[in-house]
Order: C-alpha cells, then sequence, then structure tokens
C-alpha cells in the first residue's frame, strides 16, 4: 500500500534531515508521527519514529536514577559552512590529515584505533571554516555503535586510505558494508538534491538513512607516487567518488581540500548590512546554492524572518540596493540589507 505522505509529514520529514542536534532531531520527530497518515501502509514507518523518539527521549534524559549512562551522545554540533565527517580503516593517516589540516590536538600513533571520540577542528577556507570530525577507525571487526548518532549531523564525508596499503581495498568494502548495514550511505553524487525531496520521492530514500556526499581521499601518497594507483583503487571497488590525493609529509592536496569541499557542497556567503553603514565583511552566512533572502533572515533571528518585507541587495544580477523579496536567489557573495514590517 502506498504511503501517500501528507506535505504536513513531508515538511517535519525535511526539518529532521536538517536538524543541527538531538534535541532537535526529538522535536522533529514527534512531528513526523503527529502528521505521519495512520494506514497499514505506513505502520513500520510509524514503529521505526517511535522507537527513535524513544531512544533518543531516553538519551537525552540522561541515565536513570542509581543507573548507568551507555555513553556520552557522540553527536558534535554543527559549526561552521559545513560538517565533515573523516572515516578510514585504522592506520590511514585520518587522524594526522586531521590534525595537519585543523591544527586539532588529535592522538595520533602507529597503532591501530588511536581515535576513541568524535574529534572536531576547524578547517579555514577563504573567509570561512568547515568542520571536521575526526571519528573512530572502521574494520571488519569494530565499528562503534554510536556511529550513527554521530553521522547524523555531517553533510559528507572523507574517506581517507592509506594509497600505499595493498590491503586499502578491503579496507575499503568493509567500510562500505559496515556503514551499509547501519544505513549509512555514501553518495559518489554531490549535487544537492530538490529541497522538498522525500521517501516517497524516491523509493530508495530512507527517511532515517545517512546520505553522505564521499570525497575519496588517497592519503600517504609520497609512499606510493605511482599517478594510476588512485585510478585502479577506484576501478577496483567499482566506486568513482571525486577524488584528492593527499600527503602530510610533501603537504600535497591539502590546500585544495577547502576549494573541493566549497565547490562540491556548493556553499555561498552572503554578507549582512545595516542601513547605512558598510556591510559586516568579517563573518559572512553560509548557505547553500539556491538559499534565498528568507533563509538568512532565518539565520539572524526567527523574529526577523516572521516580520520580514523586503531587502535592498548588491551583488549578483541586481543593480546596487536593488529591492527584492523574501524568495529573491542569493549567490556567493552577495549584500543584503533586511527592511521587516
Amino acid at each position: 500500500m502506498p504511503a501517500n505522505l501528507s506535505p504536513a509529514y513531508k515538511k517535519a520529514e525535511q526539518e529532521y534531515r536538517a536538524a543541527r542536534d538531538d534535541q532537535e532531531r526529538l522535536t522533529y520527530l514527534k512531528g513526523m508521527l503527529r502528521t505521519i497518515p495512520k494506514h497499514k501502509g505506513t505502520e513500520h514507518l510509524q514503529a521505526d519514529i517511535k522507537s527513535r523518539i524513544k531512544l533518543l527521549t531516553e538519551e537525552l534524559a540522561g541515565p536513570k536514577k542509581g543507573g548507568k549512562r551507555s555513553g556520552p551522545l557522540h553527536s558534535v554540533r554543527k559549526d561552521g559552512a559545513a560538517q565533515i565527517a573523516l572515516l578510514g580503516p585504522p592506520n590511514s593517516g585520518k587522524s594526522s590529515l586531521h590534525a595537519k589540516l585543523t591544527g586539532s590536538r588529535a592522538e595520533i600513533g602507529p597503532y591501530p584505533h588511536t581515535t576513541h571520540e568524535p574529534m572536531p577542528g576547524m578547517l579555514r577556507h577563504k573567509d570561512i571554516t568547515f568542520q571536521l570530525i575526526d571519528l573512530p577507525p572502521i574494520s571488519a571487526d569494530h565499528m562503534d555503535s554510536w556511529f550513527i548518532n554521530a553521522l547524523q549531523p555531517a553533510d559528507a564525508a572523507l574517506l581517507i586510505l592509506d594509497i600505499a596499503d595493498p590491503e586499502s581495498i578491503d579496507h575499503a568494502a568493509v567500510i562500505l558494508e559496515r556503514l551499509k548495514e547501519k544505513k549509512i550511505i555514501l553518495e559518489e553524487q554531490w549535487s544537492m538534491p530538490d529541497k522538498n525531496f522525500t521517501l516517497e520521492d524516491n523509493d530508495r530514500l530512507d527517511p532515517f538513512g545517512i546520505y553522505l556526499p564521499t570525497l575519496l581521499v588517497a592519503n600517504k601518497y609520497d609512499l606510493e607516487p605511482d599517478p594510476a594507483a588512485l585510478n585502479i583503487l577506484k576501478e577496483l571497488l567499482d566506486i568513482s567518488f571525486p577524488s584528492l590525493v593527499t600527503s602530510i609529509c610533501t603537504e600535497q592536496g591539502l590546500k585544495e581540500l577547502g576549494t573541493l569541499l566549497f565547490d562540491g557542497l556548493e556553499i555561498i556567503r552572503v554578507y549582512t548590512k545595516a542601513p547605512g553603514k558598510a556591510p559586516q565583511k568579517d563573518k559572512p552566512f553560509t548557505l547553500r546554492k539556491g538559499a534565498t533572502v528568507l533563509d538568512v533572515a532565518r539565520l539572524v533571528h526567527k523574529d526577523i524572518a516572521g516580520s520580514l518585507k523586503y531587502a535592498r541587495a548588491w551583488g549578483n544580477g541586481v543593480f546596487d540596493g536593488q529591492q527584492v523579496g523574501p524568495e529573491h536567489p542569493l549567490s556567493d557573495t552577495d549584500v543584503i540589507e533586511l527592511h521587516i514590517r
């Protein structure tokens, strides 16, 4: 039986996907349960939603009196233009790369599983930052049970492999399979789906699946400087992720990462100004391609978004100071001046 999901449910599902932390996810899960059509075709989905509400409620409430919490939530609140999860097998150089790119104090050692908790760090690019989260390695024998929670806020992933390791193909295959078992899919396509894209629009999309556009990072290239090595790896794995060759020792590829993330995620920077004053150029609002004036207003403050009348815009496709409506689409480096009722 088709689900025939209502517009209200689709909106709640969309908000759930965009939630920044577990409290927001719980709120939108309750909205999904409240608005989902109640019939036989949605029974399994209703049960899944109820199960997730129960789990999140218990985790957010903390341990019962006299009891023990099973561990921290392991979800890092999103910061910067986007959150990028670093995934890889043991000894792929993942933590070393994270430390080099962000200046973090990630624990690094010549032995496996030196990373035990999510480690955030900020990668600067132009006048914005990307939040890189170093996660524990994944192997055939081990993947932390909280990985789903840790990846929930992520916008994309870096799959980091040691290009000089002859077993890197096997490691990558294990990672892809272990993640798939948890409904975590590493995507080759980086372009954004339609903002109203939901389960009913595509049978493969699970409302609780995590779909991460992924960049394959062939690390330790200084140990295997064969130009054909990366293509051989991708061919044997039958994958077509966009890729980057890196080396901590030679710093090859490190400067290119920010540009790849910026372009791949279609980030735009929007600057705001007050009437009669210069734009605030030190800290732009970061959004994705297709964002509107109203989207920026929501980032400034929900009350401003609620009372937004129009904006004046400087930048692409407008003359300086042109009056535009709330649904006016924005481009990178646009400047806007918000006017409320």
